[in-house]
């Protein structure tokens, strides 16, 4: 994208919008000279109302109309006969069959037609229904033909299983007319070179049945049962329009504009209303749309141009609405022209610096007013209106609108407040709705400007001062703003070795006023320490406010970490910050493009990002300094000759690893020292790469050649890509290059994937026409697979817009790339090992200093080393921070893309026993046990399975998540089972874990219980059967007993004595009726 000329010109060919194919001259040639229908009949929505409006006076339904119009010569206007023509209609509703009565008179031979034209809300001026008839014999007779008109059925009836998609009709005019044989009417002719021809017209208007209102069909036809049953259960019900508007909120939160080559990207998807959609479409050639925002300058653009908001199609050209910033402070407007071209203006007012304003754009066709307001009620305006005569190609769906920078060209510097945008409206500013909500916040930033002015004024004044005196040294910046950062950066040194002292959080009343003017001359490493301080309250009162303020004029100045602060803030939405992935993308892609480019700057404070966590005692062994022991050890056997110890040792020099400060100078020794004295390939790539670029050493290229080709004969992948980047850059031999490439590539070398992306991206690619973004995105992504940071920058940005198929849209995807690549920095790097070797010195003030610091930036492993030493001493957290430590940055760390387990068995644990404010709440608890067991680690199984044990149930969402099926686990024993063996699975300890002794405590309570079980059963058995026993043996010894007392056998002179069975009475019976027990043994009763 190149500007030429005054404005953005860009080739394109002209575009024409579709037309809907022609059925005759328009309504023109056939209205009567006393009135009838006006031009363009039913071409527009207008035209529509204008005829609805019509039918409320002249109603024509079912009768016969009197506008007929007579066009003859004026010599034959005293003939008797004169040619006309009516019809009458039998019912005024469109009807599948109408039948139309038409009376006409012909005074020469003629052709009568008759035509039915309907309009929708989509297209207009349809024919869809036509006859015609020839009359030579009966002339000067009045004639009268009954027409069967017959009107398509998506027109007449409602949705059925047949008939998917009825329309809705606006306007259906049945109109007539005659053309005479030998004035040019002809049965064969085309009937919109007939209609110019016609004697008589007439028409009339048909009554539309909404669509919700017709008759089923009756199709003759039997459905299925089932397709029948599944269509009546849909077919009373009405879908109603979707609520929507045409009012957009692009930025609804302040956004710092670093003036750099980065900014929101935002995208319009099409209207789900039809009704609106269909406006939208028809106003492509005529738009009429309303932008309205706040902003606040610092400065004017330093370039040409800076962007404000302009719109990117896909072919990657600015189109309709493109607004920028000039040098001069004008604004530059410019719009893409139906006929494929450019056109830009400028305004004649300028924009106000360091105050607050509200822009507001509108568009009206081809007329376009500005107007900028300030002042407490927007009282004070600038209003220009500028005029054009040509058609402006208008289609917001069609590619992105961005604000700010990007890598077409950089934005503005200063702050953007909220903007809205009307698609479909043009609005006056006083109708607009747009008010800064942000108020506070806004006359922070606005105060801070002032204050800082004031201070740069003394230290300018200072500086000169300074300078008279020193005379001819030249020992001061002479550039203004190079002495005010110079300044800022000394202010900023001395306060934060104050801080650094074993007591320096005490002192923090000290330091902060001289942070606040560091940050004042510009140096926003202050900045960020100051946001930090106000949003932890560390030793200080917290201040959110405040917090907010001095990380935007951080990232305002671009500083790293206030950058990636904001970016993590509006990717979790959190401190009050809102949830805005477009927001958070603008400010981390700014870090991850700088990240590669620190990357290779040997001078800052700038240290390799390692993940180096508290708790591993293991790593922690390892970490060193010059004078540590595992340095001396590696310096010792790389003296001797050991290529490993010479290649460790020189990457930990060069990139400031593992706690050895940077030192390129010494780290390209011993790389030359390895490259020259072994044949290791990696050692050789290495010193040629450093000899290619010139990095802390004279450049050599015939050398570095010669080493490069040395290390790919070895096979050494990086080598064989490293010939390919010889010849791509220095000799230009694409087709060499492309050799290299490809074969490294299929060594698995991710740079060689990225390369050939870049040649099909340039369309250089040999044998291949022109670029391909396709393939070149498909390089890309692989590439970035493989953890290069290019690759992803690019995969981030495509990502964003979603221009390519293979990578639909995705905001929450493009964060997660770019704060991947942000997170690499070396800044960030620099302050983790300033944290790291704090705790390892035993300094824990400043390490809790330096953590805080990295861990509000959103790395995961300072949020979860932070909270490691909230646990270790929670004095120190309860001492100086002003949020609950542990809670807070555990609770951050399990929301990161690759959290530990450790921390999701925290947060549960957390959730299991309640803390400070957060009560218990099983659900969450269960849920962090869940993701840690999924993630492998067996405490996860074991917690959950110890949740059971308590009665806890688990969701059966969980166990899906799990992957335990609840049809074959149905009970709690068998789901104990299956976490027990799982963790048992899962455990690293060779011995008996603790899941291996739960897992056996179960099965012998399981077997104890089975075992408890049969012994109660066999002892109830034997008692049972004890007592039946018992009872036989007794009842039979009372029937032996009562057989001894009886006579000898013979017949008895008097009744037989009874025997007596023993009879218990209920007690309560006994009770009830005072009697005494009935005994066993039978007396004569007397």
């Amino acid at each position: 994208m190149k500007r030429r000329g005054a404005w953005l010109r860009r080739p394109r060919q002209q575009q024409q919008q579709a037309l809907p194919p022609a059925v005759g001259p328009r309504a023109v040639a056939m209205t009567p000279p006393s009135g009838g229908v006006p031009q363009d009949l039913g071409s527009r929505p207008a035209c529509a109302l204008f005829l609805l409006c019509y039918l409320n006076f002249v109603p024509s339904w079912g009768r016969q109309t009197s506008q007929t119009t007579a066009v003859m010569p004026k010599a034959e206007q005293s003939m008797v006969y004169k040619d006309f023509i009516y019809f009458t209609v039998a019912e005024g509703n469109v009807r599948n069959i109408s039948e139309v009565s038409v009376e006409y008179l012909c005074s020469q031979p003629c052709v009568v037609n008759l035509e039915a034209v309907v309009s929708s809300e989509f297209r207009s001026s349809i024919p869809v229904y036509k006859k015609r008839w020839k009359n030579e014999k009966h002339l000067h007779t009045s004639r009268t033909h009954l027409v069967q008109v017959k009107f398509p059925s998506i027109m007449v009836y409602r949705d059925d299983f047949f008939i998917r998609h009825s329309i809705s009709v606006s306007v259906v005019v049945l109109r007539a007319w005659i053309t005479h044989t030998y004035g040019g009417g002809d049965v064969h002719l085309k009937w919109d070179k007939d209609l110019l021809h016609a004697v008589a017209k007439n028409y009339t208007l048909l009554k539309a049945v909404p669509p919700f209102e017709r008759p089923f069909k009756d199709h003759q036809v039997c459905l299925e049962w089932n397709m029948d049953y599944i269509w009546n259960l849909r077919a009373n019900k009405i879908p109603q329009c979707p609520l929507e508007t045409d009012a957009v909120t692009l930025l609804g939160f302040l956004y710092a504009s670093s003036g750099e080559n980065t900014g929101i990207v935002k995208t319009l998807p099409r209207f789900r209303n039809r009704e609106l959609e269909a406006t939208r479409r028809q106003r492509i050639d005529y738009p009429m749309f309303t932008v309205s925002l706040w902003l606040y300058l610092l400065h004017y653009c330093k370039a040409s141009l800076c962007g404000i908001l302009y719109f990117v199609d896909a072919d990657e050209m600015y189109g309709t609405p493109s607004v920028f910033l000039t040098e001069e402070g004008l604004l530059h407007i410019q719009m893409h022209l139906v006929r494929g071209e450019d056109l830009a203006v400028k305004t004649k007012f300028t924009l106000p610096l360091k105050e607050w304003f509200r822009l507001d754009i509108s568009f009206n066709g081809g007329q376009i007013v500005v107007a900028a307001s300030t002042g407490q009620g927007l009282e004070s305006q600038h209003n220009q209106t500028i005029s054009f005569r040509e058609d402006f190609h208008y289609n917001d769906t069609e590619g992105c609108f961005i604000v700010g920078g990007s890598r077409y060209v950089p934005g503005i510097a200063g702050f953007f407040g909220p903007l809205k945008y009307y698609r479909l409206r043009t609005l006056h500013p006083a109708q607009i709705f747009n008010p800064l909500l942000e108020k506070q916040l806004a006359e922070q930033i606005k105060l801070y400007y002032e204050r800082c002015a004031e201070v740069q004024e003394i230290v300018s004044v200072y500086t000169s001062t300074v300078q008279e005196g020193a005379g001819s040294q030249d020992t001061w910046p002479r550039h203004p703003n190079e002495s005010l950062l110079e300044i800022g950066g000394m202010i900023f040194e001395k306060a934060v070795k104050r801080l650094s002292r074993v007591d320096g959080l005490h002192q923090m009343s000290s330091v902060v006023p001289s942070l606040m003017d560091s940050s004042c001359c510009g140096y926003h490493k202050a900045s960020y320490y100051l946001a930090v301080f106000y949003e932890t309250g560390l030793n200080m009162p917290r201040d959110q406010l405040q917090g907010m303020l001095y990380s935007l004029v951080g990232g305002q100045g671009s500083e790293r970490l206030s950058s990636m602060n904001l970016g993590y803030k509006h990717f979790q939405g959190v401190d009050n910050y809102p949830l805005d992935w477009e927001l958070s993308y603008a400010y981390y892609s700014n870090i991850a493009t700088k990240t590669p480019l620190d990357q290779h700057t040997l001078q800052g404070d700038q240290a390799y990002v390692e993940t180096i966590r508290l708790k591993d005692d293991e790593v922690l062994k390892v970490q060193t300094k010059e004078d540590g022991d595992v340095f001396m050890w590696l310096k010792h056997e790389a003296a001797r000759g050991n290529a490993a110890a010479q290649q460790r040792l020189a990457q930990m020099l060069f990139w400031g690893q593992q706690g050895v400060a940077k030192n390129p100078e010494a780290a390209i020794e011993w790389y030359a020292k390895g490259a020259l004295e072994t044949e290791d390939p990696a050692l050789i790539y290495d010193y040629a790469i450093v000899l290619f670029k010139g990095q802390g050493v004279k450049k050599n290229r015939r050398l570095a050649l010669e080493l490069m080709k040395k290390a790919a004969s070895k096979g050494l992948h990086q080598a064989v890509n490293g010939l390919g980047w010889y010849y791509h850059k220095f000799k230009k031999n694409y087709a060499k290059a492309a050799k290299y490439w490809l074969k490294a590539e299929e060594m698995g070398n991710p740079d060689a994937s990225y390369n050939l992306g870049v040649l099909h991206l340039d369309g250089v690619f040999p044998g291949v026409p022109g670029r391909n973004q396709t393939l070149a995105g498909e390089y890309f992504h692989k590439a970035a697979q493989g953890g290069h940071i290019e690759g992803t920058l690019w995969c981030s940005l495509y990502y964003i817009t979603g221009n390519l198929a293979t990578f639909p849209r995705d905001p929450e995807k493009a964060v997660v790339w770019a704060k991947h690549i942000a997170e690499k920095n070396g800044y960030l790097g620099h302050v983790i090992r300033k944290g790291l070797n704090a705790y390892l010195e035993g300094s824990w003030h400043e390490a809790l200093l330096y953590y805080v610091l990295a861990a509000e930036t959103g790395i995961e492993v300072s949020q979860t080393n932070l909270a490691h030493i909230c646990e270790e001493r929670p004095d120190l957290a309860e001492t100086y921070l002003g949020v609950n430590c542990v809670w807070r940055y555990y609770n951050f760390s399990v929301f990161q893309i690759d959290a530990p387990s450790f921390a999701y068995l925290k947060m549960g644990d957390l959730y299991y026993y309640g803390h400070s404010n957060q009560s218990q709440d099983l659900e969450l608890s269960v849920q962090m046990y869940a993701q840690a067991a999924l993630d492998g680690d067996s405490q996860g199984f074991f917690n959950l399975a110890l949740l059971i044990e308590e009665g806890a149930l688990i969701p059966h969402h969980i166990l899906d998540f799990l992957e335990i099926d609840p049809t074959i686990h149905s009970n709690n024993i068998s789901i104990l089972q299956e976490l027990y063996e799982r963790c048992w699975s899962h455990s690293s300890e060779e011995s008996l874990s603790p899941c291996a002794l739960a897992w056996l405590y179960l099965h012998v309570r399981l077997i104890w219980g089975a075992v408890l079980h049969s012994a109660m059963t066999c002892f109830l058995g034997t008692f049972l059967l004890s007592v039946l026993i018992a009872w036989t043996l007794q009842y039979f010894q009372s029937v032996s007993a009562n057989g001894f007392n009886l006579t000898p056998a013979g017949p008895s002179p008097g009744p037989t004595a009874p025997t007596a069975s023993p009879a218990v009475t209920p007690a309560a019976d006994a009770s009830a009726q005072d009697q005494p027990p009935v005994t066993s043994n039978p007396e004569s009763r007397r």
